[in-house]
């Protein structure tokens, strides 16, 4: 009896560890509880983003890899990051079962990982649906990003840094950031061959300014800055307004310039 009663507990144990897994709703993670997104927030998040096929994609807090899936099937290089291997595998499978399983282009694998030591300097795009402090954790890393990468957000805020764009959908929110150029500071602008000082002042994607002509300092008119494209205008000493269009690469910027007197050409500016 006591050998019978034996091979019946290890059938059991071994029909319990064969059982297929499945995530819960509110399960407990490392960092968050797992709640899925809605197709439709996945979809509007990615439509937010403009994911394609250019594109390197990293879910952070991949879950059952909806989102990551969802982006391989646009086309892109998708990466979701997973820290529970159980979810990781799960959500591998799910990829399979879809027909995008693996690396490349249309692709998305799950990998089994710490979203904070994980490096994905690389993206394009990044998704997250974390908790408002794991974002504040995250913004950083994400501001030292190359300038342009598009980031989206479900549900949560990155407090200060206030969205370029907030999509609402049944009661829930998608906010949408793009990487800005690091442009605060003094730097040389040359225009026409005609040098002077530009300041900017930046706090996220906002600037403003000035810039000395001659002994004059006067403000900077609608400056804007998407990502490395910044823009400026000014009024100089003679009552010419010019109108600046250009990109930013590191401590140098460069673009054309138009006044209000048809006059044009480009300029260049360089950090101090």
């Amino acid at each position: 009896m006591r050998t019978l009663a034996f091979v019946a507990a290890l059938l059991l144990a071994f029909g319990a560890s064969a059982q297929k897994y499945e995530p819960q709703v509110g399960q407990a993670g490392k960092d968050v509880i797992w709640v899925p997104t809605p197709d439709e927030v996945v979809d509007r998040m990615l439509t937010m983003a403009q994911v394609g096929p250019n594109d390197i994609h990293f879910d952070l807090g991949a879950g059952d890899g909806k989102i990551a899936i969802a982006a391989a099937k646009r086309g892109a290089r998708a990466t979701g990051i997973e820290y529970n291997p159980e979810m990781a595998k799960y959500a591998n499978a799910n990829a399979e079962r879809q027909g995008v399983a693996g690396v490349g282009p249309g692709k998305a694998t799950i990998r089994q990982a710490d979203i904070f030591a994980t490096d994905f300097s690389s993206a394009t795009v990044v998704t997250l649906y974390l908790l408002p402090t794991l974002n504040m954790k995250l913004r950083p890393t994400i501001l030292q990003m190359r300038p342009g990468t598009r980031i989206v957000s479900h549900s949560f805020t990155m407090e200060d840094w206030e969205p370029d764009e907030v999509s609402s959908m049944d009661g829930r929110r998608a906010y949408f950031w793009m990487v800005p150029a690091s442009v605060m500071g003094a730097w040389q602008l040359d225009a026409a061959s005609q040098k002077s000082e530009l300041t900017i002042d930046q706090t996220f994607q906002k600037i403003n300014g000035s810039v000395k002509l001659g002994t004059t300092l006067g403000g900077l008119r609608e400056a804007r800055l998407r990502g490395s494209a910044i823009a400026f205008s000014y009024v100089d000493a003679g009552g010419v307004r010019r109108d600046f269009t250009g990109t930013v690469n590191g401590g140098r910027m460069e673009g054309s310039f138009r006044d209000d007197k048809g006059g044009e050409g480009r300029w260049s500016a360089t950090k101090k």
